[in-house]
């Protein structure tokens, strides 16, 4: 059983996005039962899940992008809370190669040239452990343009995208590209669609590379749980 814990949002979009990349996962391993829950703003909860699939011992996997506080903290919190473990945590999405061609793919379809100068917009953080995975993030997706990729954050940290877009215009280069590294749309992906960037792409959303992803971190953390518990 794969349990998916999205963040959550107040938007539909979101909630819409996360449910078709989770039928994508589907498609692609039709014999998996595949659940999803939210860390907020979304039902089901974690909470109401973890109790309905007690038995099942399900391998959560999180949709997020980078091992933050809710990874660190919050989905260990709600395993304890949950009662004797009967659940495995699989790490966080991102960094991972599949991530960046999934990003460079969004960023070919928006039109974005491959010389363009790169700005990826991370959804930001107070945790430097996820700051560094935006930056990591970053390096494989210039790895995989062959050109450099300037980190950025939507939120809690900087430089944000508007600065690192002006800093490249600044620089000589008056046509930038900025890779919205977020899974779905919302409140932050409208943030990142405000820059002055020249081509912005859309959010990662049901793309193939992220739904392998999401199998890959499964089948890592499946593997790693005991025998009596890999159910």
């Amino acid at each position: 059983m794969l349990l998916a814990v999205a963040h959550g949002s107040r938007d539909p979009a979101a909630v819409t996005a996360t449910r078709a990349l989770l039928r994508l996962v589907r498609s692609i391993r039709p014999e998996l039962p595949v659940r999803c829950c939210f860390l907020d703003l979304a039902r089901p909860s974690i909470h109401e899940s973890l109790t309905q699939l007690a038995d099942r011992r399900p391998v959560l996997v999180p949709l997020l992008l980078g091992t933050g506080y809710h990874v660190r903290v919050d989905l260990p919190a709600a395993l304890a809370e949950a009662g004797p473990p009967h659940a495995h945590l699989a790490p966080a999405l991102g960094p991972h190669p599949l991530l960046a061609e999934a990003l460079v793919d969004r960023l070919t379809e928006s039109g974005a040239p491959a010389d363009a100068p790169v700005v990826l917009a991370g959804a930001g953080s107070s945790d430097p452990t996820a700051l560094a995975d935006t930056e990591r993030m970053a390096h494989l997706l210039a790895t995989r343009l062959g050109r450099p990729v300037t980190p950025a954050h939507l939120s809690a940290a900087t430089p944000t995208p508007q600065q690192a877009v002006a800093a490249l215009h600044t620089a000589g280069h008056p046509a930038v590209a900025l890779a919205t590294y977020l899974l779905s749309p919302g409140f932050f992906a409208r943030r990142a669609a405000a820059t002055e960037a020249t081509w912005t792409s859309t959010p990662l959303a049901a793309h193939p590379a992220v739904a392998r992803l999401i199998l890959h971190r499964y089948d890592e953390a499946r593997a790693a749980m005991p025998l009596r518990s890999a159910a």
